[in-house]
């Protein structure tokens, strides 16, 4: 653990605020949920908590597969982070924080079939060097709440993404909507 040097009290509901720049720099909102953890030290840990993060076994099989049925790199994220990879650049964007732009998209449940020059193009991750030649992104909605996306991406400029690999990456998308709410 990191000490932060910031000290607070807990008020009389049991209470404490979480200063504003370490929300900030985690990017936690207000209305973000919380997961709280203990250890065997008496530590209390919070985690911003993820709904995806309990299906990232399956999440990463799921991006292996159609990555390799449909040869392209596949993404599967959380609201915030990309939690599984699969395909070419599968390390490059393991884990990558997700561009503000895809964040914006994913609330708004828009999906996005485009070309690098597009104008409907977004970029995937905040680290602007992971830029593609083409992607699709479908947002994963369970139980009409929004939880992340599927996207397919390609780097290949002779290659263009069509209407079968976006009903894929829709169907994927559903699926782990419907999967999320067992």
């Amino acid at each position: 653990m990191k000490a932060t040097g910031i000290i607070r009290k807990i008020d009389e509901l049991g209470r404490i605020v979480i200063p504003k720049e370490i929300r900030r720099t985690l990017h936690i909102r207000e209305t973000d949920s919380m997961e709280i953890f203990t250890d065997d030290d008496g530590a209390i840990i919070l985690k911003k908590y993820s709904s995806m993060g309990d299906s990232i076994k399956f999440a990463k099989d799921y991006a292996e597969s159609m990555a390799r049925m449909s040869g392209h790199s596949v993404c599967i994220t959380d609201k915030e982070q990309i939690i599984a990879a699969a395909g070419a650049e599968k390390k490059e964007l393991m884990e990558q924080k997700l561009s503000q732009e895809l964040e914006d998209a994913i609330h708004e449940r828009k999906k996005v079939c485009a070309a690098k020059n597009d104008k409907e193009y977004v970029n995937v991750t905040e680290n602007s060097s992971h830029s593609f030649h083409a992607e699709i992104i479908s947002p994963i909605i369970s139980a009409g709440d929004v939880l992340g996306a599927v996207i397919m991406l390609s780097n290949n400029e002779k290659t263009q993404l069509s209407g079968t690999e976006q009903k894929l990456t829709e169907t994927a998308a559903d699926f782990i909507g419907r999967h999320m709410e067992e």
